[in-house]
């Protein structure tokens, strides 16, 4: 019998630092939080997570996660810093298998785009709810990011092409 955990949408998000994440994911963790998604930001150890508590989210251990990624249920979103992609091949496999697969929406941030992602990924955006605005900025705050009185009310993704249609509804198309 399924329990009410198995039945949440999961999103694993994939960061190199909590301020990356919380300055280009903030408000799409946070609100995902709040719609009742489990939202767990994988990230390195011996980091201070206020932060990410700020925005209600979970965190684990990244190297841990990369290791037992096989055993893991699989989430339903992943999002990615694009970094990562170049600096870590567990990281950039993992990516490449889920657009492959099509069954994992998969959802990038970050400047640095490999060439061979284009043809599989579009713009979208996220629209912040005042409460998520809200409480990035209290998040960046807590980081000493000046970054914090200037927060706007979408972030932009890459997203991957699914093969069966999105649970990320609040994902739409950047024109």
């Amino acid at each position: 019998m399924a329990t009410e955990l198995d039945m949440r949408y999961r999103l694993d998000v994939v960061a190199p630092s909590v301020l990356d994440v919380v300055r280009y994911a903030g408000g799409l963790m946070y609100d995902r939080s709040m719609a009742g998604w489990d939202v767990t930001v994988l990230i390195g150890q011996d980091v201070d997570v206020r932060p990410l508590q700020i925005l209600g989210v979970a965190t684990s251990d990244l190297e841990d996660a990369l290791q037992l990624w096989a055993q893991r249920p699989h989430p339903h979103t992943v999002a990615v810093a694009s970094e990562l992609l170049s600096v870590d091949e567990r990281v950039r496999h993992g990516v490449l298998g889920a657009l492959d697969q099509g069954l994992t929406e998969v959802t990038l941030w970050g400047e640095q785009w490999p060439a061979d992602l284009d043809r599989n990924v579009d713009d979208v955006q996220h629209r912040l709810s005042a409460a998520a605005r809200a409480f990035k900025a209290q998040a960046l705050a807590a980081l000493g990011d000046p970054e914090a009185d200037f927060v706007g009310g979408s972030e932009t993704f890459r997203c991957g092409v699914m093969a069966r249609p999105s649970v990320a509804a609040d994902l739409i198309p950047a024109s």
